[in-house]
């Protein structure tokens, strides 16, 4: 099933309403969808380079919209909705991993999540859960989704299509290790000061 979900979203990356595909893909993604948007950014730029910074825009805004309908689930709608995704994705145990780590790092924790390839749609669904403050949320959301889609938009663009292949192959291995030296980080900053 998960192979046939990648396929069509790289064929819809190729179609004149990819945009708008886009934009879909990058909401649901968000909050239940398992393929992310990277795999219809990356067709999608390497096409036509001069759109990059739209296509990352549109990823951005979207993905973030997509993490507030997320949050909603999580807020509202959890024991009916949300419990059931989790269920589905077999994501349970991520998520009480997740809520733990919720009360101490905050935003923080949102803000690491959204730029790497950790399932944003548990972390957007724990953040109603938990009821973080929304404003929080929706900060580090932002800066962390259009962290994300800038950064593969500008290597994409400056690179062009020799990265495609790269970036696919090991775009999960460079967000890992940034995220790693993110929580590094916030570790030195809370023991250190």
């Amino acid at each position: 099933m998960l192979r046939r979900l990648y396929d069509w979203t790289l064929e819809m990356s190729s179609r004149p309403n990819a945009t708008r595909v886009l934009a879909a893909v990058a909401f649901i993604e968000s909050s239940f969808f398992p393929i992310p948007p990277d795999a219809m950014i990356i067709p999608m730029i390497v096409a036509d380079r001069a759109k990059a910074w739209k296509i990352a825009a549109v990823a951005s805004i979207f993905s973030v919209l997509g993490g507030f309908f997320g949050y909603l689930i999580g807020y509202v709608f959890f024991d009916s909705i949300g419990q059931a995704l989790l269920d589905f994705y077999g994501y349970q145990e991520k998520f009480e991993t997740v809520k733990d780590f919720f009360n101490e790092w905050g935003g923080w924790f949102v803000a690491a999540a959204g730029f790497t390839p950790l399932p944003y749609k548990v972390i957007t669904i724990a953040s109603g859960v938990t009821q973080m403050d929304l404003l929080l949320f929706g900060v580090a959301s932002a800066i962390s989704r259009s962290a994300r889609f800038f950064l593969e938009a500008a290597i994409l663009w400056y690179f062009g299509p020799p990265v495609r292949a790269f970036v696919e192959k090991r775009l999960g291995l460079v967000a890992a290790l940034s995220f790693a030296l993110l929580i590094g980080g916030f570790l030195a900053l809370k023991y250190l000061f």
